[in-house]
């Protein structure tokens, strides 16, 4: 009876981890945020990226909610623009490493690793990430369309 138990708990206790860890619990949201956090490009201002040519940590004093992530924002005149047109300040690809997403795959975007090509903000995941992107930046970007939202 006692060694039933064990048996019974054991296969109880493998069918919840495989519940909490098969792959529709792995889907990825639209939108990168870290683990345990809710906060899209890690907190910087995608409005800024566009008016001061840098990455600019936002303020949660000025954040809104947006595909179900949190965007923080340098000031209150930032986060009007943002919310009067988000597509046009939301990083590509939800904010996921744009040469990964080509690759069929994501990964992380670093908010210091960034472009605007053609009015549109890219993330990589590091430097030499990007360097890779850039050199072949057009065709990086035709393939992440192509994979673009399928990878999720």
């Amino acid at each position: 009876m006692h060694t039933t138990r064990r048996i019974t708990s054991l296969s109880m206790a493998f069918a919840l981890f495989s519940l909490l860890f098969s792959s529709v619990s792995f889907a990825e949201d639209a939108i990168y945020t870290r683990l345990f956090s809710s906060t899209a490009v890690s907190g910087y201002d995608t409005v800024a990226y566009f008016t001061e040519g840098k990455p600019v940590e936002g303020d949660s004093n000025y954040s809104t909610e947006y595909m179900g992530a949190d965007w923080h924002f340098k000031n209150g005149e930032n986060l009007a623009k943002f919310k009067e047109n988000p597509g046009k300040y939301a990083p590509q690809y939800g904010g996921y490493c744009a040469w990964a997403v080509a690759h069929n795959t994501t990964a992380k975007g670093d908010p210091t690793q960034w472009t605007i090509y053609e009015g549109k903000l890219y993330l990589n995941y590091n430097a030499d990430i990007q360097s890779k992107w850039t050199a072949d930046k057009v065709n990086q970007i035709l393939l992440a369309d192509k994979n673009w939202p399928g990878v999720l």
